[in-house]
């Protein structure tokens, strides 16, 4: 462990990241309970909007916005919030991950996917759906550049076993680290990056949204936004 430290570089951070979630295409409509109406639906929004003081003006809009607080929790505070085990924490506390392209969070989530919700579910001989988001967060920081490290120890990039790359996680919480900058281990050429500290995630954007599927022993990835329909056998998931 020390000497995998003692490698280290510092990654001046200052770029958008991709943040891939579980979500729905469609937000609810909150009016549609009182009628069936889409002309009224729109009146009553324009009441609300009419309604609302015009005194009220947020300098932290994402913050102090019910909806745009919603924004905010999804795409940067929810793993602050709800601790899981995962490559960089054994469960003791949460991780922020995000990527430096979008086909890096497709590729990443898409074996999570299966091989966490999907086969631990016993679905793997369905055909199961999931819908998801994908956010822009604006990322300032000095983080801890692992990937020239990481091509030398090969346990920071195994594909299944998190023992020692949790180790390396929790010395960098315990010492007060931004992050980690590390290679992905599910797309070539893809960078991820472990988020420790919330503070250093600002300004979260809607990106597109994706829709994956399960069927025949392969999971098909199609959304939004530009993105190139992706097609991957379930086998090579390992």
């Amino acid at each position: 462990m020390e000497r995998l430290f003692s490698r280290l570089a510092l990654a001046d951070t200052h770029e958008d990241l991709f943040r891939n979630v579980v979500s729905l295409f469609e937000s609810q409509n909150l009016f549609d309970d009182l009628s069936s109406a889409p002309d009224e639906w729109r009146l009553a929004q324009q009441v609300e909007a009419d309604a609302r003081p015009l005194p009220y003006r947020s300098h932290q809009p994402e913050i102090d916005r019910p909806f745009e607080d919603s924004v905010w929790y999804n795409a940067i505070r929810w793993p602050f919030r709800n601790w899981q085990e995962s490559r960089f924490s054994d469960g003791s506390f949460g991780v922020w991950y995000g990527s430096d392209r979008i086909y890096t969070t497709i590729y990443e989530t898409m074996y999570h996917w299966y091989r966490g919700l999907v086969c631990d579910a016993g679905f793997e001989q369905e055909q199961v759906a999931i819908e998801r988001r994908v956010f822009r967060v604006a990322c300032d920081a000095l983080l801890l550049d692992f990937r020239q490290a990481a091509e030398a120890w090969p346990a920071m990039l195994h594909p299944a076993d998190y023992t020692f790359t949790q180790l390396v996680g929790a010395r960098v919480k315990r010492e007060g680290h931004s992050g980690i900058l590390t290679l992905s281990v599910r797309h070539h050429g893809g960078l991820n990056y472990a988020i420790m500290n919330p503070h250093i995630l600002s300004s979260p954007r809607h990106h597109s949204y994706l829709r994956y599927q399960l069927c025949d022993g392969s999971v098909s990835v199609d959304g939004s936004g530009g993105i190139l329909p992706i097609e991957v056998a379930v086998e090579s998931f390992g």
